[in-house]
């Protein structure tokens, strides 16, 4: 069962262990790369989620899939993670590292959500953009297609939200249509 406020707080002290030994970076891309395993291979997850394996093989599964590729702080973490009985919640975790870390970092998502792929340029313009007209100054864009925009785009940053969609504007028209906006009244 998800615990975002479990998650936040184990997130919280690996990201004050990992600042405390001066190895933030490091763990930083084991969190993605376990964050991307999570995502990539359901049956990796279903295993942590498991109550039927026990902790030994999960510790012995873990340390295959990750010799190698992770920090002595991460593995060191994760088998903490094992012994607490908390594994199942390695993904969630490892999220919000990933969150924490950005907003330690002043890392700013931005979303940008197009009816078709935009090209490199519009999408450095789209950032240029958004640098000259607030306070966020780094930016990681994250880029979706959605066909049912027409075309425009939807920009999403935090709680702001600017849609400059086709399918937005014909909402509008339309809405002005249901109120007779076009028609003279009488009454």
């Amino acid at each position: 069962m998800p615990n975002p406020r479990l998650a936040t707080r184990y997130a919280k002290s690996l990201i004050d262990l990992s600042i405390e030994k001066g190895q933030l970076e490091k763990v930083f891309a084991d969190m993605q790369w376990l964050q991307d395993v999570c995502k990539s291979n359901r049956d990796f997850v279903n295993m942590l989620r498991s109550p039927v394996i026990t902790a030994d093989k999960k510790e012995k599964i873990i340390d295959a899939v990750t010799t190698g590729r992770i920090s002595e702080i991460t593995k060191v973490f994760t088998h903490l993670m094992i012994k607490k009985g908390r594994e199942s919640n390695l993904p969630e975790i490892a999220a919000a590292f990933i969150t924490q870390y950005k907003q330690k970092k002043n890392i700013y998502i931005v979303k940008l959500t197009t009816a078709a792929v935009v090209s490199d340029d519009l999408k450095n313009a789209i950032i240029n953009q958004v640098k000259a007209t607030s306070d966020m100054q780094n930016i990681e864009l994250e880029t979706a297609i959605d066909e049912k925009l027409i075309g425009g785009f939807v920009l999403q940053t935090g709680d702001k939200l600017i849609d400059a969609s086709i399918a937005y504007d014909l909402k509008n028209i339309a809405k002005q249509f249901d109120n007779n906006d076009f028609i003279y009244k009488i009454r």
